[in-house]
Parts: structure tokens; C-alpha cells; sequence
């Protein structure tokens, strides 16, 4: 009987070796294109090719053009794999720009929903659409700066601080994103359910409609407070934001808009 030969994992040939030898020496974590050449002795032709090859079997991850994360050591069996942490934190301080994590994934963190997104969506100011990065898959939604905020910074198992929305940010996107997230009307239930445990989550719920909230929103709120019959005492500053407007919006967006009016906050209740 044949012995098995063993898989062996890709080997690093003289060049890659080198490269690994000073990213550890100069404990870097980013290389640019244009800082190889003159280190390694090598073209600048020959700095592109090696760095498109690292990338393009995995030892290194290509985070834009002409910028890639290392990693400080060579990695087991050939394949760089940093979480979404560490990309996120190099790619958008590369950028210039500020994020937070939102969505789906904030869903799962805090324990809304148990499934797992394949996607980590970003609310951030400097990338628009949907991108590949390394074997993780992002959604980046572009917004004023304004609108990011709310936050609460999340250790990941690399030691980097991922910024994330906080629980009741995420609760209010829920209902301000629903379209894009898909998440009403089973968003009023998790603010339901946390409110039940936490009734001081209101008043946070409120301030924070307030700041990054919009018309449609504040009205869904408002009306889902009255209905939990919790009028914390700053509903009034809630109530404000209202505008005069006399054009009703459904309580769940995408059904038919037919049930009881509350017209206090110019909302049909259709479910």
C-alpha cells in the first residue's frame, strides 16, 4: 500500500522570502507600491508583479489600489486571513474617512438575529457599494458625517477596536433603513423586547431618533411608544420634530396602507 504523500502548503520562492524578511524587521502592517524597489534591488515592474502575486494567492490582501495589509508574521499555510476588524480600521483611515459598523451585522451582534451575515455592512464616508476584500464580503452605504454617531467600540479577537452602532442606533436603523436592511416590522419587536429589559432604553431611544433620525422615522417611533403606552418625559422634544405635515405613512412600509390612523404622529397602523 502506497505511504500518502502530504499536501504541501504554497511555498514563498527567494523574492517573497525577502519581502516577508522586511515587512518583520520594519514591523510594518501596510505596503505601498514605490517603497520596494530600492530595499529589495528590484524594478519597479518586478515590486508590482510580486505584489499582485502575494495578493492574488493570498499571502498579503490588496485593500486598494497600490496599498496592501500584511500581516507582521508569515501566516500558517500560506493564507493571510485578518478579520474584517483590521481592514476596516487600515482601509478607511486610508480613505481619510470614518465608519461604523451597522445592519445585518449589528443585527447579529446584539443578539436580534442568530443568523450570520456573509456581508458586514458599513455606514461610512468615503466608499460607496458593495466590494470583495481579501475573502470578506462588505457593503459600504456612503453618508454625511453627520449621520454617523451612536457608536460603542467592539474588541475583536485581533485586539482591534471595530466601531460598531450602539444597541439603540441600532434599533432606531432599523427603522430609518428598513428598506435597505429589510428589518421592519420585526425591528419594532426588538425594540419591544428591549425596552421590556432595559424601560430606560427609551429615553436613550428618543435622543437618538432626535439626532439621526428623519420625519418618517420619528413618526414610526413616536407611534410605537404610545402603543408600548410609554411616554418617557422627553416624548414631548419627540413630538416637536413632527412636522405639520398632513400626508399619512404606513406603519409597516411595502403593505397595503389600510388600518386605524393615529394622527398624532400621521401614522397608519396596517399592522
Amino acid at each position: 500500500m502506497r505511504n500518502k504523500m502530504k499536501r504541501k502548503g504554497p511555498e514563498l520562492g527567494d523574492l517573497s522570502a525577502r519581502f516577508f524578511a522586511y515587512v518583520q524587521l520594519k514591523k510594518k502592517d501596510i505596503v505601498r507600491t514605490g517603497e520596494l524597489s530600492a530595499v529589495l534591488g528590484i524594478s519597479e515592474l518586478q515590486e508590482r508583479d510580486l505584489l499582485s502575486r502575494l495578493s492574488t494567492s493570498g499571502w498579503i490582501v490588496r485593500l486598494k489600489r497600490g496599498v496592501y495589509l500584511v500581516p507582521l508574521r508569515i501566516p500558517a499555510g500560506g493564507k493571510y486571513s485578518p478579520g474584517f476588524g483590521p481592514i476596516l480600521q487600515k482601509l478607511i483611515t486610508e480613505r481619510g474617512g470614518l465608519y461604523q459598523v451597522c445592519g445585518p451585522t449589528a443585527f447579529n451582534y446584539y443578539g436580534f438575529v442568530n443568523q450570520i451575515p456573509n456581508v458586514t455592512y458599513v455606514y461610512n464616508t468615503c466608499i460607496s457599494g458593495s466590494r470583495t476584500i481579501g475573502n470578506l464580503a462588505f457593503s459600504f452605504i456612503k453618508v454625511t458625517k453627520k449621520r454617523l454617531g451612536g457608536t460603542t467600540v467592539v474588541d475583536t479577537r485581533e485586539g482591534t477596536g471595530v466601531i460598531y452602532s450602539s444597541k439603540v442606533r441600532t434599533l432606531m436603523d432599523a427603522v430609518y433603513d428598513w428598506s435597505r436592511f429589510n428589518s421592519l416590522p420585526q425591528g419594532y419587536n426588538w425594540i419591544r423586547q428591549e425596552i421590556s429589559l432595559e424601560p430606560g432604553l427609551a429615553v436613550e431611544l428618543i435622543k437618538v431618533t432626535i439626532k439621526y433620525g428623519n420625519q418618517a422615522t420619528v413618526r414610526r417611533i413616536g407611534c410605537l411608544l404610545e402603543m408600548l403606552n410609554l411616554v418617557p418625559d422627553n416624548i414631548g422634544s419627540l413630538s416637536v420634530q413632527r412636522s405639520d405635515s398632513k400626508a399619512l405613512i404606513p406603519w409597516i412600509p411595502n403593505r397595503v396602507a389600510r388600518g386605524s390612523i393615529n394622527r398624532k404622529w400621521g401614522v397608519i397602523v396596517n399592522g
